[in-house]
This record gives C-alpha cells, sequence and structure tokens, in this order.
C-alpha cells in the first residue's frame, strides 16, 4: 500500500495558477499508474489527469490544455500543473494509485 500526501491547495483567483504535489511513500518509478481526481460538494469524484510509467499522460477534456501532469522520479512525487484557472475548477483534488490509495486531498478554490 502506498501513502499519499498532496500538497498546493489554496486560494486563486480565476486566471491565476497553482501546481499541487503528491508525495509517494514509496519509488513512483515502480508505479504503472498514478491520477489526479477532485470532487466538489455534491458532485462526483471525476479524474482529472493520468500518468503512465511509460512516460505517456492523459487529462480531462474539462482541464485540456490547462493541466499537466508529471512526475519527478527522484522525489517521489507526483505533480499538476493548474493553469488559466476557473471556478468550476474548485473541489478537493486528490492523488490515487488504483487500485484503492487514495490522499488525504488538497483544496483548491478558485475565486471569480
Amino acid at each position: 500500500q502506498v501513502q499519499l500526501v498532496e500538497s498546493g491547495g489554496g486560494l486563486v483567483q480565476a486566471g491565476g495558477s497553482l501546481r499541487l504535489s503528491c508525495a509517494a511513500s514509496t519509488s513512483i518509478a515502480d508505479i504503472n499508474v498514478m491520477a489526479w481526481y477532485r470532487q466538489a460538494p455534491g458532485n462526483q469524484r471525476e479524474w482529472v489527469a493520468f500518468s503512465y510509467r511509460s512516460g505517456a499522460t492523459t487529462v480531462s477534456t474539462a482541464v485540456q490544455g490547462r493541466a499537466t501532469i508529471s512526475r519527478d522520479n527522484a522525489k517521489n512525487t507526483l505533480f499538476l500543473q493548474l493553469n488559466r484557472l476557473k471556478p468550476e475548477d474548485t473541489a478537493t483534488y486528490y492523488c490515487y494509485v488504483p487500485p484503492t490509495d487514495w490522499g488525504q486531498g488538497t483544496q483548491v478554490t478558485v475565486s471569480s
């Protein structure tokens, strides 16, 4: 089981940027799939971006063009760069390693 600790969330104005971090307790070079999900109050938890050991990545339509997922294997850390933030990006963002490992979440609030 992997322990995951997110950080980097905060309050930002629309149009601003945040870089979220997910520190893992194990070598992420050995983890095939890592992902970011988000959940706003009253909404279902939705995926934001996936990172694969091969180096491939994918981002959801909701953040396409505005989000980049990346890994720093030396630091065992997964990142999510969020740019040109919108109020609808407001949510708790979670780091996820399938099938069962979730971080505690970090809050992103985007004001209009």
